[in-house]
């Protein structure tokens, strides 16, 4: 498995910080940008690389995406087809949204959280596996068809 991240300014740090943390975990990591602090750049650009990524390829791949709040890269997340994105807080609700609703984009919110907790979560979010209750696959595939709805 391949693991997509993006980040603007805001997510920089926390970006750097954490892909050093996948890498040394060993997973493969592939870093969408941005590759330099710069102030001025928008984090839609890099959201919408890292769920290009995954939504070409939803079964091998995760995707990382980090900005200030963690709301606007989530919302460009969804954009896409065949991505399940959501906005990570804690370890017991990533937990809830890997199992339940099998999502494979992480949004964090740089501002909001410390260098620890995110590490905690992204493992939390890694290690848990989609449950498949057929209720679980009932409401994603309820999901994938107002994707191709709108698409």
């Amino acid at each position: 498995m391949i693991i997509y991240i993006g980040a603007d300014h805001r997510g920089f740090k926390l970006k750097e910080t954490l892909k050093k943390f996948l890498q040394e975990s060993g997973y493969t990591v592939s870093d969408l940008g941005n590759t330099q602090y710069f102030e001025g750049d928008d984090y839609p650009d890099f959201a919408k690389l890292v769920a290009q990524k995954v939504s070409a390829d939803a079964l091998n791949s995760r995707g990382i995406l980090i900005c200030g709040s963690g709301v606007g890269v989530d919302v460009v997340a969804n954009k896409f087809p065949n991505v399940r994105s959501a906005l990570g807080f804690s370890p017991d609700q990533v937990v809830e949204a890997r199992s339940d609703d099998d999502v494979n984009v992480l949004a964090l919110a740089a501002d909001f959280l410390e260098e620890a907790e995110a590490k905690k979560i992204v493992s939390v979010w890694l290690q848990t596996p989609f449950d498949g209750d057929e209720r679980d696959k009932r409401r994603i595939e309820k999901i994938r068809q107002i994707d191709y709805t709108r698409h």
